[in-house]
């Protein structure tokens, strides 16, 4: 596991098999491995790429554990366009399920910004973020959208 920082707070990444499992926001830097892997500088290399405003699409080797539903949730996440959003709904309607399975499938989504679950909003505004609708962890999908352009 790889632990740095970003401008959304502390961020760990892990990887197994050279495929990216997990990232993670934490409250503070926590104990790292003193020499990260091959893919997880290539995580975070691309994490701060895209920080900077310099990468709007991620290539990276991904092993996503999940139900069938939640990976068709995640694949379709990964099509929506950097700086582009649709609802709860949309996306259900697109997948022929609820926007309930849809919000759950997001929040179980175990690589949120690389699989981008806040480009996910409520018809009525900005919706949850990894299963809050209040506090810090919603003003981080406020923020992840206010830098990829989008108003909430």
């Amino acid at each position: 596991m790889n632990i740095f920082n970003t401008p959304i707070g502390w961020l760990s990444i892990e990887e197994e098999n050279a495929q990216l499992i997990d990232v993670e926001f934490r409250q503070r830097k926590t104990s790292i491995k003193p020499s990260p892997t091959v893919l997880e500088k290539k995580v975070e290399q691309q994490l701060n790429q895209y920080f900077e405003g310099k990468n709007k699409d991620f290539n990276l080797p991904l092993n996503l554990s999940g139900t069938a539903f939640q990976q068709r949730v995640w694949k379709a996440l990964q099509k929506i366009p950097y700086g582009q959003v649709k609802t709860y709904g949309q996306l259900a309607k697109e997948l022929n399920s609820s926007a309930r399975a849809v919000g759950n499938a997001c929040r179980a989504n175990p690589v949120p910004i690389v699989v981008p679950c806040h480009r996910i909003v409520a018809a009525n505004g900005i919706g949850g973020f990894a299963g809050k609708t209040d506090g810090p962890v919603v003003e981080r999908k406020r923020w992840l959208l206010k830098h990829e352009g989008v108003k909430y």
